[in-house]
Order: structure tokens, then C-alpha cells, then sequence
């Protein structure tokens, strides 16, 4: 985003509204708008930020971001990696593959995002399955190959989004 327009048109309008003072005042206004320009690019960068904070903060969990890039702004934004599809279980892995190792089954508190049940309920009725024995098969599927799952979690990623009440004061050139 180029702030050079938004600054050109403010020191227009202040030379503008100097020519109701006659001439020593637009004198004055012409010498005053050519000084503005570095803080009239630091509210515009802090309103930006401003803005850009408050979108994230309803953006959750995606994020906005500002960045300064020479003279321009540039706006980034970054949305949650998208769920992988939903890959249907192999038909090696049953729902009692395991159950003549351990001798049993195990009960499990699942909790999904709301947005993720719906698609776990559409491949378990594709498959024919319950949604039980569509988890169980994935599951074990899943720990089967080492190779093409990862078997521990990955470190999460921390971001630090620019909130309202952060200011960075300044100038690049």
C-alpha cells in the first residue's frame, strides 16, 4: 500500500485551506506541508497497525499483519493451514485389529472443532462406517506407518500479532 496519495492529498488540503489567509499563509502552509510528510506516514503506519490488530482479533485463528517495506505497506495475511483431506481408512485396519494384543478396547474424550465434525461425519458415511469404527481404522492406520505419519506432535508455531496498545515509533528510509 502506497501512503504517497493519502500524504500529497493532505498537504494539498493544507495549502487549500491556507488560501483563505492570503498569501503569507499559504507561504506558511506550503514550508509546514513539506515537514508533515514524516508524521503524516507514522499515523497513517499507527492506524494501519491499529486497524490490522482489531481485524485479527476477529480474525482468530488467522492473523494480520503490517509490514513496512521501503515506502509502502504491505498487509499479510495468514490463515490456518487447512485440514488435510480427510483420507479414507484402509480396509486392513478394522475396528478390532488391536484387540487381540491388548485384549480390550479403550474409551477416549474427543473433542473436534465444530467445523471438522460434519467432514469426519461425511467420510465415516462414505465409507459405510460408523463414525467410531471410521476413527478407529484412521487411528490405526495412522500408527501403522511411521513413515508417512508423524507419531509426535510437531512444536506448535508462536506468533506474536501486533496488538492494539504496541506502538513502534520511527523511520525507514
Amino acid at each position: 500500500m502506497d501512503l504517497t496519495p493519502y500524504v500529497a492529498r493532505l498537504q494539498r488540503d493544507l495549502v487549500t485551506t491556507a488560501r483563505t489567509g492570503g498569501p503569507e499563509a499559504v507561504e506558511l502552509a506550503e514550508l509546514l506541508a513539506g515537514g508533515v510528510e514524516p508524521s503524516a506516514r507514522m499515523l497513517l503506519l499507527d492506524a494501519v497497525v491499529e486497524a490490522a490488530a482489531e481485524v485479527t482479533e476477529r480474525l482468530t485463528p488467522g492473523t494480520v499483519d503490517v509490514r513496512l517495506r521501503g515506502r509502502e505497506l504491505d498487509l499479510v495475511v495468514t490463515s490456518p493451514a487447512l485440514e488435510a483431506p480427510i483420507a479414507p481408512p484402509t480396509a486392513d485396519a478394522g475396528p478390532d485389529a488391536d484387540d487381540d494384543e491388548t485384549g480390550g478396547t479403550a474409551r477416549l474424550s474427543l473433542r473436534l472443532p465444530e467445523r471438522l465434525k460434519p467432514r469426519l461425519e461425511e467420510a465415516a458415511e462414505a465409507s459405510g462406517l460408523s463414525v467410531n469404527a471410521w476413527l478407529v481404522r484412521t487411528v490405526a492406520a495412522a500408527v501403522a506407518d511411521p513413515r508417512t505419519h508423524a507419531t509426535t506432535p510437531s512444536a506448535p508455531t508462536i506468533t506474536a500479532p501486533i496488538r492494539t496498545g504496541q506502538r513502534q515509533t520511527g523511520w525507514v528510509r
